[in-house]
């Protein structure tokens, strides 16, 4: 008998519409792999409750991205349902989805992070920062670089702007150099990846539209570089904690090396995103990807 699957997808983030495409792609998959699926594109917790009453899935595939889906919050609910679920739990998440504690737990253990501050964006306009130009600005708890700004000169402070002004800011140095992504499933580093984006920052829009950004496997870096990239991301899954797949984001160049800017926890599934594209690189496919983070599915024993 094949397990029912809940994906879940959609949601409250600025991600809503990348986990939607996301979705759609694992739902594909699992059928092809002999899966039960049921879709839930998430817009009310307590409709997704009701869902779960009705349907009673073995199995919840959380295809959300960004806050509520990779931070923790879903991740809890799961737990006190005692519903297996896909990806990491509330600690890895939560930790995860805060780009500040990452930082403080890749210094703990020998990963180099851009060095920076965090303060609320009401502070940052008030006293400015200690970190010279060129920095980077970006929300604490965001992903797909939703809400960063490069800022190169005083006139770029003037395109920064959040809704709340008390919401959590990291101000970081600016890393030059390439943009490399290593996916880890299962605790194994695949490979390194560089992002050649056909902008200036390899941003949202040039994450999620094809032709935008071009990817080069594996990454065109010294060797010395390239293992300590796959060490990096291992070295993070393992300290936080994930379950089955995460993928760390990072810079190198010559003279700063590597440089790990974040973890994501519950990476992008679409046709474009980087895990399953290292996973097929490698001689796997998307559907075993995806059956693999099912049978990978857990939630907290009480």
């Amino acid at each position: 008998m094949s397990k029912k699957v809940l994906v879940v997808m959609g949601g409250f983030s600025a991600e809503r519409d990348v986990s939607l495409v996301s979705g759609k792609g694992i739902i594909e998959a699992l059928n092809q792999e002999g899966f039960e699926t049921v879709a839930h594109d998430l817009t009310s917790t307590s409709e997704f409750l009701d869902v779960l009453k009705k349907e009673k899935p073995d199995v919840v595939f959380n295809a959300l991205h960004g806050n509520w889906g990779e931070d923790g919050e879903i991740q809890g609910l799961l737990d006190m349902l005692q519903i297996p679920y896909t990806h990491s739990g509330l600690k890895a998440s939560a930790a995860g989805m805060d780009k500040n504690l990452t930082k403080l737990i890749c210094n703990s253990i020998g990963i180099k992070v851009p060095m920076g501050e965090k303060m609320t964006f009401k502070q940052f306009k008030e006293e400015g920062t200690v970190v010279a130009m060129p920095y980077v600005v970006k929300p604490v708890s965001d992903g797909s670089s939703v809400g960063v700004y490069i800022i190169n000169t005083k006139k770029d402070l003037e395109q920064i702007k959040y809704d709340d002004e008390n919401c959590e800011i990291l101000i970081e140095k600016y890393i030059a150099g390439q943009e490399l992504t290593v996916s880890v499933v299962n605790g194994k580093a695949l490979t390194v990846t560089e992002m050649r984006p056909k902008v200036k920052f390899y941003d949202y829009e040039a994450k999620y539209t094809d032709g935008m950004t071009e990817h080069i496997i594996p990454a065109p870096i010294p060797e010395i570089a390239f293992n300590t990239a796959l060490r990096y991301a291992e070295k993070i899954h393992k300290a936080l904690g994930c379950n089955t797949v995460s993928r760390s984001d990072l810079r190198y160049n010559e003279e700063d090396g590597v440089v790990l800017l974040e973890i994501n926890t519950n990476p992008g599934m679409t046709p474009l995103s980087l895990v399953p594209e290292q996973y097929i690189h490698l001689g796997g496919s998307y559907s075993k990807l995806c059956r693999l983070l099912v049978e990978g599915a857990k939630c907290r024993k009480m």
